[in-house]
């Protein structure tokens, strides 16, 4: 009974202790890359921003309405106009990665007001500029640290890994001009909605992070 109980304990720990090194060991395994962390999130919703343009300009020919009176709308007075939220879905995207790579954060000046069309290329540059990253390259960068000095945060360089500057920076103030240019759209009637904005799906990972398996769900308008 005594040599029971003692085999008993021991396979009890054996156990205990696979189930710890399994655990780890899937912890490991689920870790998220830098690269599927942000370029595919930033695809997601560029790719989304370039759907919702172009239900914005057959909305106009359906309506008669000048696509190009668009490109100065405002969500309100004292906000920027369209142009300037698409622009910056470029430059935090894009640019944002750029500075892992350089340690800068130097997006390219404002272009200003240009035809809707020009937008739309825009967003589709940025597309395939994100698409071009590679994932062993930008994983190269995790972890990096990074002094980035940002005009509207303050005078001194704010100190980031690629990470947190991604997670923290880069992600908000992207979303922020994708979900303003969505809503200016809005209040000129194109008829988008949720499901618009938030783009193709992601179900998983693929196993050499290389990509993404993706779901096409049906859309529909959001109330």
């Amino acid at each position: 009974m005594a040599l029971d109980r003692v085999r008993g304990k021991s396979m009890l720990w054996k156990l205990r202790d696979g189930a710890a090194r399994f655990e780890h060991s899937v912890r490991q395994g689920m870790a998220t890359k830098l690269y599927d962390m942000a370029v595919p999130t930033f695809l997601q919703t560029a790719r989304a921003v370039g759907g919702f343009l172009e239900k914005a300009a057959d909305h106009c020919g359906a309506t008669g309405i000048d696509p190009n009176d668009l490109v100065t709308a405002r969500l309100y007075p004292d906000m920027a106009p369209f142009w300037f939220q698409i622009e910056c879905v470029d430059n935090y995207s894009v640019y944002g990665i750029e500075a892992m790579r350089t340690g800068t954060w130097q997006p390219p000046g404002l272009v200003q007001v240009v035809p809707f069309a020009d937008l739309q290329a825009r967003i589709a540059q940025s597309i395939s500029a994100l698409e071009a990253f590679e994932p062993d390259e930008v994983n190269a960068w995790s972890g990096k640290a990074l002094d980035i000095a940002i005009t509207h945060v303050g005078p001194d360089p704010t100190s980031f890994t690629s990470e947190t500057f991604f997670l923290s920076f880069l992600l908000p103030n992207f979303h922020f001009h994708a979900v303003t240019a969505y809503d200016i759209l809005r209040t000129y009637g194109t008829p988008i909605g949720k499901r618009d904005y938030e783009g193709q799906l992601r179900t998983h990972l693929s196993v050499q992070h290389v990509g993404i398996v993706q779901t096409n769900l049906p859309n529909r308008r959001s109330t």
